[in-house]
């Protein structure tokens, strides 16, 4: 058992700690992370190449009442008939469209006989520094609209809504949020406008039907996982052969005593020559 007891010494605990906890941190944090991200990537891409080759169905067909909202069926294609609430209108600042920054228009769309649902009508992009330029409004009579179904996305912390250039801007595309801000009711999810619709602006491309790298990111911080165990394995079985040797040998073997080559000069030959003879 005492060959063990280096194992309780204060750095070899340390080093225990910091193992286990690298460890601990690439199964249950980094990994799922990783790896959730390449699922919704995953599904998003799904949902979108289905959605190219479906035909649009009735938007209170996934949508039925005010209070849903429709995670599976995003990207796919709906219509709508109803109309505009410009009063209700607010953009999305700090977007990013073709990596040049734009605004989006969200302005609430009462659906007949349905409930009323946030509309992103598209992007502008500013003229002159972050202004946001002057666009076209909605139209004022009813309309039928096809759109993309999409997921609220998640309010951005310390970001608070505010009023600039005429409009109220908000950070992200949260129809609660927008509720809150307008007053108007709206359903969960909101609709993206595709092109050549009523009241449409600039056209929000589609994602890049890509994973991505996410799934080979959560195979390497398992394997790291699994790795830095083995590696600190490695080092006390290399440490316990050490201390075997360094005690199975002891002391260094005596150097065998070495004759004096040491060069002499001719006067110390001559005198050990002739001190020999007498």
């Amino acid at each position: 058992m005492r060959r063990w007891a280096f194992l309780f010494r204060p750095q070899w605990l340390a080093l225990f700690v910091v193992v286990i906890a690298f460890a601990w941190l690439c199964f249950t944090v980094l990994a799922p992370w990783q790896l959730g991200k390449n699922t919704k990537t995953s599904r998003e891409n799904s949902q979108i190449a289905s959605s190219l080759s479906a035909d649009p169905v009735p938007l209170t067909s996934v949508l039925p009442h005010q209070d849903s909202s429709a995670p599976d069926q995003q990207w796919h294609r709906v219509s709508a008939t109803g109309h505009y609430l410009p009063e209700a209108q607010v953009v999305a600042r700090l977007r990013s469209v073709d990596g040049d920054p734009a605004y989006e228009v969200l302005t609430p769309f009462a659906v007949d006989n349905g409930p009323t649902v946030l509309v992103d009508r598209g992007y502008v992009k500013p003229d002159q520094g972050t202004a946001l330029p002057p666009f076209a409004a909605p139209p004022a009579g009813p309309v039928t609209i096809v759109a993309r179904l999409r997921d609220a996305e998640p309010v951005l912390t310390g970001k608070d809504p505010f009023r600039a250039d005429g409009a109220q801007q908000v950070y992200s595309i949260n129809p609660p949020q927008v509720t809150q801000v307008t007053g108007v009711p709206l359903a969960g999810s909101y609709l993206q406008l595709v092109d050549n619709q009523p009241g449409g602006l600039g056209v929000i491309p589609l994602p890049h039907l890509d994973a991505g790298p996410f799934l080979s990111y959560g195979i390497q911080w398992i394997a790291f996982g699994i790795v830095a165990p083995i590696g600190l394995g490695y080092f006390i079985v290399a440490e316990v052969k050490a201390r075997r040797r360094e005690k199975a040998g002891g002391k260094p073997d005596a150097q065998p005593e070495v004759p004096d080559v040491t060069p002499q000069t001719t006067e110390e030959k001559l005198a050990d020559r002739y001190g020999k003879r007498r």
